[in-house]
């Protein structure tokens, strides 16, 4: 039997009631440090990192309906008061609705590669979306960006070198979930290990 997921309230966002600058305190009901999954799946990282993490408050950005609705029962049977999700197109909700220096670290874990050529627009990782990633970032904040397709990371690398000046690579480290030889935890990576693809990752800075 398929398991009946539950529509949590407290841990879904609707994107229709938001307007404007979100205030990010007012949704948790505390100031915290703010990290923002760009790409959420079905929540393995948010799950694992915010309990690792309880005085940290997190959001998961996911598109697809049938992801969205796994994490957010997932979230909401742990009962974890530090995660809130939101089904939007990630892109614009950072452009609209994130405010200047308010996010201390983007997660963005094997992001969608788009493979065909015709499609490479569609990539979320492009110089205007890293544009806006560093106007969200607080002083020193950070981004941790984990791919299996090698194509797209030298896009990636390509990317973020052209904002050496507000960007400096740091060292990636594992998540909190993650397993030994794994560097995420999450479902996509497990997949992609087991058959056996390359995992890509890079850490970078606000400087």
């Amino acid at each position: 039997m398929s398991r009946i997921l539950k529509n949590y309230f407290s841990v879904a966002i609707d994107p229709q009631n938001l307007s404007g600058n979100v205030e990010f305190r007012d949704i948790f009901g505390r100031n915290a440090p703010l990290h923002v999954e760009v790409g959420s799946g079905k929540g393995t990282f948010l799950l694992n990192q915010a309990k690792f993490q309880p005085d940290a408050n997190f959001i998961g950005i996911e598109w697809a309906s049938r992801y969205y609705r796994f994490a957010v029962d997932r979230i909401g049977r742990w009962n974890l008061t530090n995660v809130r999700i939101i089904r939007t197109d990630a892109a614009r909700f950072i452009a609209e609705y994130v405010p200047d220096e308010c996010v201390d670290c983007f997660h963005i874990y094997f992001p969608d590669p788009w493979p065909k050529k015709r499609h490479h627009k569609r990539r979320f990782l492009n110089l205007a979306n890293v544009d806006h990633l560093i106007r969200c970032l607080k002083p020193a904040g950070t981004i941790r960006i984990a791919t299996d397709f090698s194509e797209y990371f030298e896009q990636i690398k390509s990317v973020l070198a052209a904002r050496t000046d507000r960007l400096e690579q740091i060292d990636f480290m594992p998540t909190a979930g993650a397993a030994i030889g794994e560097w995420v935890g999450s479902n996509f990576e497990r997949k992609y290990l087991k058959e056996n693809r390359q995992i890509f990752t890079i850490a970078v800075k606000k400087i």
